[in-house]
């Protein structure tokens, strides 16, 4: 079978959806299918195209036994909501012009978190009378209001209703999470048609670990309990949370015991790092984005990860697609998030649920953590065990027999 798979993000970038897109797609390599990838230049998070590439119309290479081709778009940073569509519509735009020259293809599947790639894919499918799959990693645009980048507005009904269009015309949806599934068959949807997929762990990549020597000695974090946030520093996370509590856990008698990493990019990383000078939180580390290769080493430092959104009922809905990361690592989590996500923590025993955008709660349970040496390997343990239920490998094979089903 020729599975064609448009996205938008995918390797070298490090965010959830390349991570999840390019772990599917070469499990089905390696299961004896042919796989093409249209994407774009990598440029996520800082709107800069990565060295080494370059934006233009066409471009080709070959990652795992996965063809990939990259076209021209509009990048921008993820910083104002006009141009974050234009980033998106050129991309749809390129990839649908550049789907007609890849020959024998039996299913296309478009991803989301926005949907103007699913467009490409409907349109792509069409245009091929070939089955197509929406994977649905995110309600959007419902996450646009949730966030407050866009006012109420007729554009954001269309908008909706263009969604709603594309999931009455897909062969198949696959969700991440079982609450999106709920919210597409309380708006009509086929529930026969839907499949959940949640994200997962590559655990080849994501196992437990030595503290990496030379980051600690580079990082000053010897003898220090670090607890850390790895990934988009967006208006989705109110990271602000995370410096109210580091100056909490600064005022106390033992406050020098503990550091904070923040280590990413996005549109509020640098007020962010403005505010913590301005309070002088010395106990705050902010690292760029690093390479795939590279973030695990700093996994690898985290005696707790801090896993964090906005408090807002669209995020109930949600699974971060690092508490599965800090689960394989053995990290016991500390996790800002209400909802199915919560469920999960819960469920495994892997740390410790938060209340969203509560300081306090959230650094109460790092010094509960730290001065209870029983807990926090039971967590661990926990943990490592938990990971095996979110293994990609078997997850990719469960999203490959929804696609094999539409095979014609």
């Amino acid at each position: 079978m020729h599975i064609l798979f448009l996205t938008d993000n995918f390797p070298p970038e490090v965010n959830a959806p390349a991570s999840r897109t390019f772990e599917h797609c070469r499990e089905w390599v390696r299961a004896g299918h042919k796989v093409t990838v249209v994407t774009c230049a990598p440029n996520f998070p800082k709107g800069k195209v990565f060295d080494g590439y370059r934006n233009r119309a066409w471009q080709t290479e070959e990652m795992d036994g996965i063809r990939v081709i990259r076209v021209w778009s509009y990048i921008t940073a993820n910083e104002g909501f006009v141009k974050r569509i234009l980033d998106y519509q050129s991309f749809m735009v390129m990839a649908t012009l550049a789907s007609p020259f890849v020959r024998g293809v039996d299913v296309v599947v478009g991803t989301s978190p926005q949907f103007f790639t699913a467009c490409a894919a409907y349109v792509v499918a069409g245009m091929k009378r070939v089955p197509w799959v929406f994977e649905l990693r995110d309600l959007w645009p419902e996450s646009i209001r949730a966030v407050g980048a866009m006012k109420e507005s007729k554009a954001l009904d269309w908008l909706e209703k263009l969604e709603l269009f594309l999931y009455r015309k897909a062969n198949a949806v696959v969700s991440v999470t079982n609450a999106f599934r709920d919210n597409l068959i309380g708006r009509g949807i086929d529930a026969d048609k839907i499949q959940v997929v949640t994200n997962g762990v590559d655990i080849s990549r994501f196992n437990p670990r030595e503290k990496d020597a030379e980051l600690v000695r580079e990082l000053g974090l010897d003898g220090k309990f670090v607890a850390g946030y790895i990934g988009t520093h967006g208006m989705a996370h109110a990271l602000e949370t995370l410096l109210e509590a580091a100056e909490k856990l600064k005022a106390r008698p033992d406050g020098d015991r503990y550091r904070l990493i923040l280590l990413g990019d996005g549109a509020r990383k640098a007020d962010l790092m403005q505010q913590a000078k301005a309070k002088n939180l010395d106990n705050v580390i902010f690292v760029d984005s690093v390479s795939k290769d590279e973030v695990v080493r700093y996994w690898s430092l985290l005696d707790v990860a801090i896993i964090h959104l906005r408090k807002t009922e669209l995020f109930t809905t949600v699974i971060p697609s690092k508490l599965f990361e800090c689960m394989g690592m053995g990290i016991p989590v500390l996790h800002g998030v209400a909802g199915e996500s919560a469920a999960i923590v819960e469920k495994e025993g892997v740390g410790i649920v938060c209340e969203p955008e509560n300081a306090n709660a959230l650094c109460d349970g790092l010094v509960k953590l730290a001065e209870d040496p029983a807990l926090y390997e039971q967590y661990r343990s926990n943990a490592l065990a938990g990971a095996k239920n979110y293994d990609r490998s078997e997850l990719a094979r469960k999203m490959l027999r929804v696609l094999e089903s539409l095979r014609k």
